[in-house]
């Protein structure tokens, strides 16, 4: 798998090889285990010949969307048909497109709104090859439609990601939701500002899905891969959110020296924000976020040969504590979240079949997030069973 960071303008990649036999037949498989003469030797390298070409072209000969990563927006504009005293908003969208992508295709959106409101526009596309993918960031919005395009409807908007080829022909849907716009007013005051209105789309389903999985050690790769997770919360990325691992009714993989926690866990890192471009009042209140987490003293496994040790003590290892985990997160204080995940003997984390039912698009495993307490203020618990990615709603989920 290719890893697209976008930084400073400048794009890292990072590859990953993920279980690049999985799909292979046996060695053996349809081959004579032996017998006399080179013939039935040609035969059976022929024949795997075509079984291992066979195998690759069936789980990599379309492109598909990692549906986690499909991001609906609504890009709020200073005007409505020239007249500045009106705010209106068109659509803009993110996600991720699993390849094979041929030369010559052509990712594009339509987004259709109740009184014959259209919106179509391509958005960036390159070749990429299977087992990688490839980033669209940002398409749509002001810069590719313009302030003439923008409307004040509020209400359900239907839209669809297309992929066409007019080098080789064809044109595929890769996904088909919809959405719900609403708006609240700006933090302008006086007569002129009365239909400033800030558009967003209400994201609320993402908040009882959460997402476990591991990543490889920096330095060991695969050989040491450390515990992560992600999770929604309506606020910003700098909010003081504290995660804690439970094993057993107790806490674990915590780490001291002269007094003081090592190796802490955090959640600082931003996978996904869904901001309004512009301000409301009261500031935050329709920022969903979705935040990457991570415990440095907790591995899978250890399988570099050397002694599980630092300086600060013993690393914690999921292979030697298999069984049912909690994660416990704090914010400001109080007790918001609870996630709940089990390991098996290995040090992997047990799937529960939900993202592969759902044909999500990557190896991450969902969980159901438990949402305690009200520091994301007023959210409809209920949208995860009808509006979850974008009206395709989980099937073998229920959120706690």
């Amino acid at each position: 798998m290719e890893i697209r960071i976008k930084s400073g303008g400048v794009v890292l990649i990072k590859k990953l090889i993920s279980n690049p036999t999985g799909s292979l037949p046996p060695p053996h498989a349809g081959c004579p285990r032996r017998g006399p003469g080179l013939l039935p030797i040609l035969t059976c390298l022929a024949l795997l010949v075509v079984l291992f070409s066979g195998a690759k072209t069936k789980a990599q000969d379309q492109p598909t969307i990692q549906k986690d990563s499909v991001q609906v927006t609504a890009f709020t504009l200073s005007s409505y048909k020239k007249d500045f005293k009106v705010f209106s908003w068109v659509p803009r969208l993110n996600l991720r497109v699993n390849g094979p992508i041929a030369s010559g295709s052509q990712i594009y959106a339509e987004f259709t709104a109740p009184g014959g409101v259209t919106w179509k526009f391509d958005c960036k596309t390159e070749e990429t090859g299977a087992g990688h993918w490839w980033q669209v960031e940002d398409c749509g919005g002001r810069d590719a439609l313009g302030e003439d395009k923008g409307i004040t409807y509020t209400g359900p908007v239907n839209f669809t990601i297309k992929m066409r080829n007019e080098l080789m022909g064809g044109d595929a849907t890769l996904f088909t939701g919809k959405f719900k716009v609403a708006k609240v007013h700006s933090n302008e005051t006086g007569p002129d500002y009365v239909n400033h209105f800030v558009y967003y789309v209400d994201q609320d389903w993402n908040l009882p899905i959460g997402y476990m999985f591991l990543l490889p050690d920096d330095v060991y790769e695969w050989k040491k891969p450390a515990l992560n997770f992600a999770f929604w919360a309506r606020t910003e990325l700098n909010g003081p959110f504290e995660p804690h691992l439970f094993h057993g009714g107790k806490e674990v993989g915590k780490m001291m020296y002269e007094g003081e926690e090592v190796g802490k866990p955090s959640c600082g890192t931003n996978e996904i924000e869904d901001n309004p471009t512009h301000i409301t009042e009261p500031h935050g209140q329709f920022i969903w976020t979705r935040m990457r987490c991570n415990f440095p003293n907790i591995k899978a496994w250890n399988k570099t040969g050397e002694e599980n040790k630092t300086m600060f003590g013993p690393l914690y290892l999921l292979s030697e504590n298999a069984g049912d985990y909690e994660i416990k997160i704090l914010y400001k204080g109080h007790l918001v979240r609870s996630i709940k995940f089990a390991v098996d003997a290995e040090g992997k984390l047990v799937d529960n079949g939900i993202g592969t039912a759902n044909k999500i698009g990557n190896t991450r495993i969902i969980v159901p997030v438990q949402v305690l307490g009200d520091s994301d203020g007023q959210w409809d618990r209920n949208a995860w069973k009808t509006d979850a990615f974008y009206g395709n709603p989980l099937t073998g989920f229920t959120a706690p």
